[in-house]
């Protein structure tokens, strides 16, 4: 299948256009909405977004990822081959994460282009047809990046003690992979100390706590109550692991 993750927002054109482009392509291939608000404009949390969502690919799926504020710019277009699952976007630290996480991972700049290419709009024009044609098995031109050149976002911690993403529910999701705290270790933000709680209602109603997320990583929650507003944090604050 295609995963979509981008920040566009599920409002407006843009979504819908790059679908069309996908299924015209590639119309057997199911096409899946991931995520469309992904950290706006901000490749840095995004990636340890995506390469938590990512983790539940499948052999043969192809990510199409924008989040790409230098769109229009020097930054090279590329597809990343994680020998079975292939993500396709900007190389502007999006997929670092995964990269480096991924042995024999290698990634290769799309040489590809369409005759008529928006300025503002490569997701559409250039990523979109790219992620179609690797759906279907059929080859692109690209060229191989030196694995000595350096790469954005190459110099990324491994985890990220930031609040990367807000959900629905207020809930303060990390860039720390569930893996690195132990039950007993303890998070500050906003000058609370927080316990770990497997999960909701595991403490009383309001009670604020942290646990691993369904996406495998540190997440600061309260029971039937909004994180975010009882800390009044933001995405991109920090947090201290104690």
């Amino acid at each position: 299948m295609i995963y979509l993750y981008t920040d566009f927002g599920y409002e407006g054109p843009y979504v819908g256009q790059m679908k069309a482009v996908l299924a015209r392509r590639a119309p057997e291939v199911p096409v899946v909405d991931i995520m469309h608000d992904a950290p706006v404009c901000d490749p840095k949390r995004a990636a340890y977004l995506l390469a938590a969502l990512a983790q539940q690919s499948e052999f043969g799926d192809v990510w199409l990822c924008v989040v790409d504020p230098g769109v229009g710019s020097e930054r090279l277009p590329v597809v990343l081959d994680c020998g079975g699952v292939t993500f396709v976007g900007p190389n502007n630290g999006l997929f670092e994460l995964i990269h480096r996480r991924i042995d024999g991972a290698t990634l290769g700049q799309i040489t590809w282009q369409p005759d008529m290419m928006s300025a503002t709009f490569h997701g559409r024009d250039l990523f979109a047809p790219v992620a179609a044609w690797t759906a279907i098995g059929e080859d692109v031109e690209t060229a191989v990046i030196d694995p000595a050149e350096p790469r954005p976002g190459v110099d990324w911690p491994d985890d990220l003690a930031e609040i990367i993403y807000i959900d629905a529910y207020g809930n303060l999701v990390t860039g720390i992979g569930g893996s690195a705290l132990t039950d007993d270790q303890e998070i500050e933000g906003a000058g609370r100390t927080l316990k770990y709680a497997r999960t909701f209602s595991d403490v009383p109603e309001g009670k604020l706590f942290w646990h691993r997320n369904s996406m495998g990583l540190i997440e600061i929650a309260a029971n039937r109550a909004r994180a975010n507003q009882a800390l009044d944090l933001q995405a991109g604050d920090s947090i201290v692991i104690s």
